[in-house]
């Protein structure tokens, strides 16, 4: 795998020289917390860098300060894109600290990380002002009508922004992709499991051609 991995850099790096040029767009990770940013994040950063972006964890809103990370440089179906990835705390409309309680935490950090939740929700929100696109990760075992992924789908549209929307989670029995895929027809959909790799070329094919332009 590590000779895959430095093979399809190599072959990238060729690709720009040979092109003489490099295209970079900005792009946000978003969605719920536990829908799969970060796991989706490691995994792109993974398989064209070799690096990871950060940790999970089942316990929600593990990611409570934005990550970024500069220069991923993809290539998919003959097209390419460098990448600087965000990955956003996620976005919710309620932070209950006696959720993390639930989770074991004591009340003194379970009430610190609702604070810094809290804070992240805004970060990820100003982060909107500085992107070229976004993937909304959607966690495919679950009701998609949202006011979450509501609000970021018409915030996109109205910014005219270029979005993807991925339906994680498929390798789970109960996902159900199509119930997104009705939900919000008038963008791309890829259904994935980002934990296991299954239909990632396909969401490269999808980024290259959305954000490559």
């Amino acid at each position: 795998m590590p000779f895959l991995i430095g093979l399809r850099r190599g072959l990238s790096s060729w690709i720009f020289r040979l092109l003489g040029r490099k295209r970079t767009a900005r792009i946000g990770i978003y969605g719920p917390p536990n829908a799969g940013k970060t796991t989706l994040a490691n995994r792109i950063l993974r398989d064209w860098s070799g690096e990871a972006m950060g940790s999970v964890s089942p316990i929600p809103h593990e990611t409570r300060r934005a990550r970024r990370r500069e220069g991923v440089m993809i290539n998919a179906n003959g097209r390419s894109v460098v990448l600087d990835v965000v990955d956003t705390p996620g976005l919710a409309t309620k932070i209950d600290f006696h959720e993390f309680m639930a989770h074991g935490l004591s009340e003194e950090e379970a009430k610190r990380r609702a604070k810094e939740a809290t804070e992240g929700v805004i970060e990820a929100v100003k982060w909107l002002d500085d992107l070229d696109g976004v993937i909304l990760v959607m966690d495919a075992t679950e009701d998609p009508f949202t006011q979450v992924n509501v609000v970021v789908v018409g915030n996109m549209e109205a910014r005219e922004l270029p979005l993807i929307i991925v339906a994680n989670k498929i390798d789970l029995e109960e996902a159900n992709p199509q119930r997104i895929e009705s939900a919000f027809p008038q963008h791309p959909i890829v259904p994935i499991s980002a934990l296991e790799g299954t239909n990632i070329e396909q969401l490269y094919e999808e980024i290259t051609r959305r954000f490559g332009r």
